[in-house]
């Protein structure tokens, strides 16, 4: 059941001229990105013999290309969401899921992966690039593999919330509005950590602590670099089971009013 509920997600996904829009304007973001970062490498390779450890491909394009993706995707991600259960409350559809003999988690599960399915075709069109580059050079697949995992982390942890936001309401442009906004609250938390470690004294030290651990961005800039540190992916999964958790409770407070 969860299985149809997936495709049944994914199909709707692919019959609305939306998501075709977002999936032709996000690759050809991308496209520009990844040629400016080939660009960049044609004009410093030159000089990388002649330094000590010098980056590859994969730090100076393939790396940059992931991490701009995260802030491309931040604005994406709540527009693919936005309608997942507020159309169906707007379509009085919901009642009829709420009749159905299947459970709530169900329904939830099956939404989150047919709209994760949707995002890891995405994810799969953008690590397209970099592995083109493998045509004419070598690739550190390591850190490229811990920055792919970082940024599908990323866009599991948007889509949860995404998910959870849109069973708030009934209308799909509040419900992108609320998962932008909260998102970009978690991104204002990574910076407001930055100012305040760079001059703060010892006593704002646990705050400082709490606010980087809170940031969704910070643990995303770890796998970047190709470090894979475990506390970074219990972060994820806490992330994303809190919002489907969530997500559950709400439409089963609902399905018992009905």
């Amino acid at each position: 059941m969860i299985c149809a509920i997936a495709g049944r997600e994914l199909r709707s996904l692919f019959l609305s001229p939306l998501a075709w829009s977002i999936l032709a304007v996000v690759q050809l973001i991308f496209a520009y990105m990844f040629l400016a970062q080939i660009d960049l490498f044609i004009q410093v390779q030159p000089r990388l013999p002649m330094l000590p450890g010098a980056p590859g491909m994969t730090e100076i394009i393939a790396v940059p290309l992931l991490g701009n993706a995260s802030m491309v995707l931040l604005l994406v991600v709540p527009l693919i969401t936005m309608r997942l259960i507020s159309d169906e409350r707007r379509n009085q559809t919901l009642s009829l899921l709420f009749a159905a003999p299947i459970s709530m988690t169900s329904i939830v599960v099956g939404k989150y992966l047919g709209v994760m399915t949707f995002l890891l075709l995405m994810l799969l069109m953008i690590l397209m690039m970099p592995l083109a580059l493998l045509l004419g050079g070598t690739l550190d697949f390591g850190m490229l593999a811990a920055a792919s995992l970082g940024l599908l982390l990323l866009l599991a942890s948007f889509a949860a919330l995404g998910l959870f936001m849109s069973s708030l309401t009934a209308q799909p442009t509040i419900a992108a509005v609320s998962t932008f906004g909260v998102l970009l609250l978690l991104w204002i938390l990574d910076w407001a950590g930055n100012n305040a470690g760079s001059g703060s004294a010892s006593g704002a030290g646990q705050g400082n602590d709490v606010l980087a651990y809170l940031s969704i961005l910070r643990h995303y800039e770890a796998l970047l670099k190709g470090v894979f540190n475990s506390a970074d992916l219990i972060y994820y999964l806490l992330f994303i089971v809190m919002f489907l958790v969530l997500t559950v409770r709400r439409l089963d407070a609902e399905r018992t009013q009905h």
